[in-house]
């Protein structure tokens, strides 16, 4: 006999967590655009405990997910993961110069790493201004190799793909900004 009850509850219990994580991903997804905008304005003790909350929110986010593995594939959560990706990707940059690994799906970390040109740009139009030409090519330097290394994998999937093509335009901004500094003679 068929547990009408039973269904009906696992319903009910998928759509509270579902929502759970949906507000919970916005949450990520705040702190993550507040961290990009810190390191924008070089504020990086302030983005340094930004990145601190996003970890503890995104461990939060990551157990409600878990309660469901169709979870993983909520669009919001993945947006959020994405979003996080790409925050810390800066962060970590800026700060660093490196490109640190981070423990989420492949999926969603290349998403992230697919958006990070686009803060690069900026972050070099900005440096660009203050005659940083040295740091502006190794932005160019790091797109192009981020872009390279995404050229060797075989997307299937239509978001990805679309947005990996977005880099080589980032790229071209990144070759036009350093020959027009160059022909500048700065």
């Amino acid at each position: 006999m068929v547990n009408f009850t039973r269904l009906c509850r696992e319903f009910q219990d998928y759509d509270t967590e579902r929502e759970n994580l949906i507000k919970k991903s916005r949450d990520v997804l705040k702190l993550s655009k507040q961290v990009i905008y810190a390191v924008h304005r070089d504020e990086l003790p302030q983005a340094a405990q930004l990145v601190k909350q996003i970890e503890k929110e995104k461990k939060e986010l990551e157990q409600i997910a878990a309660h469901n593995a169709k979870m993983a594939y909520e669009g919001s959560y993945k947006i959020a993961l994405q979003e996080y990706v790409e925050a810390i990707l800066y962060y970590e940059f800026v700060r660093t110069g490196k490109l640190p690994d981070l423990k989420v799906l492949a999926e969603h970390y290349i998403l992230g790493l697919a958006d990070l040109p686009g803060e690069l740009v900026r972050r070099a139009v900005f440096l660009a201004g203050k005659g940083k030409v040295e740091e502006v090519v190794k932005i160019k330097d790091e797109i192009d190799q981020i872009y390279g290394e995404l050229l060797k994998f075989d997307f299937r999937d239509n978001e990805i793909r679309r947005k990996v093509d977005g880099i080589k335009y980032d790229l071209r901004k990144m070759e036009d900004l350093v020959l027009d500094l160059k022909l500048k003679g700065r």
